[in-house]
């Protein structure tokens, strides 16, 4: 893993990491939209299929048998299991039964995640300013989920969705993390569509496999018309290879830690998109809760 002193958040990874919590507030939107039209399992395996569609033209060459890619299949496994497979499964469980705003909420939890995910399982050093952002920045959330009423947090009760979406950061947090180590190849390693494939060859695996559970278990439906297609595209295309390009980009180049502040901004875009898609307005204390988010983001990422 790339010592701490090679991290660097520059004004262009701010950016990068920007952009996926953009998209991704956009995806559980959407996912909330369709979920009468989808069963969630099935719509997750359809977004990886096509992004693995878009990513041959790109990337191709990374399935060949004399690929660089067999020989740390396991790795590649793993990190399709909990970036692809696991993480979109459990959020899209997560918007049936919970809001877009209450499901990116809970997914902001991740800093805390990273933190004691980092300590326990990889050794990482916490500093001050590391846990001083992620605390500020989860006051932010904490705001929101209390609508500007700190005493509505003693009345919180957590329906099965936010159950669904602290598995799912946990897994992140652990995708996070790897995704910081760099023990594969170079030629992989510095083609993002490459780098991306190799998950996506397992991640599709696992996302169908689930898929198939789905459809055998459970009372799966998919109601295929033009507005759903519509939204497979949007999430294969924008939530899936264009935000995962960035945010790989950017945790190799901030750090694990200070990359995960940025996915507080996600319920802040969810609520800004609720508000335009869903009917669901914004009030003051989303603004009070980004000047908090961002100022996570300062306090962390500073030196």
């Amino acid at each position: 893993m790339s010592s701490a002193s090679h991290h660097r958040l520059t004004p262009l990874t701010a950016l990068l990491l920007t952009v996926p919590p953009l998209l991704w507030a956009g995806n559980a939107v959407v996912g909330r939209l369709v979920r009468a039209l989808v069963s969630p399992l099935t719509l997750n395996f359809v977004r990886w299929v096509i992004a693995f569609v878009l990513l041959l033209p790109l990337a191709a060459w990374v399935l060949r048998r004399d690929s660089p890619l067999w020989a740390h299949w396991r790795r590649y496994a793993l990190l399709g299991l909990l970036g692809i497979g696991l993480y979109n499964a459990f959020q899209y469980l997560a918007l049936q039964t919970s809001t877009p705003i209450n499901v990116t909420l809970v997914g902001s939890s991740l800093p805390l995640w990273m933190l004691a995910v980092g300590t326990l399982c990889f050794g990482a050093r916490v500093s001050r300013r590391a846990l001083g952002g992620a605390l500020l920045s989860m006051l932010g959330v904490l705001l929101v989920l209390s609508r500007g009423e700190w005493q509505q947090l003693l009345a919180l009760r957590l329906v099965p969705g936010d159950l669904y979406m602290i598995a799912g950061t946990i897994a992140w947090a652990f995708y996070s993390w790897l995704l910081a180590r760099t023990h594969e190849p170079v030629n992989v390693r510095s083609d993002w569509a490459a780098f991306l494939m190799a998950q996506l060859v397992f991640g599709v695996a696992w996302s169908g496999a689930l898929a198939a559970g789905e459809w055998t278990l459970t009372d799966a439906h998919i109601d295929l018309g033009w507005p759903l297609i519509a939204a497979m595209l949007f999430i294969g295309i924008g939530p899936a290879v264009l935000a995962y390009r960035c945010w790989g980009t950017g945790v190799q180049r901030a750090g694990p830690q200070a990359a995960s502040i940025f996915m507080n901004l996600t319920p802040l875009f969810a609520a800004v998109l609720s508000a335009a898609f869903l009917g669901e307005a914004p009030y003051w204390y989303h603004g009070a809760a980004f000047v908090l988010i961002v100022g996570g983001i300062v306090v962390s990422s500073r030196r």
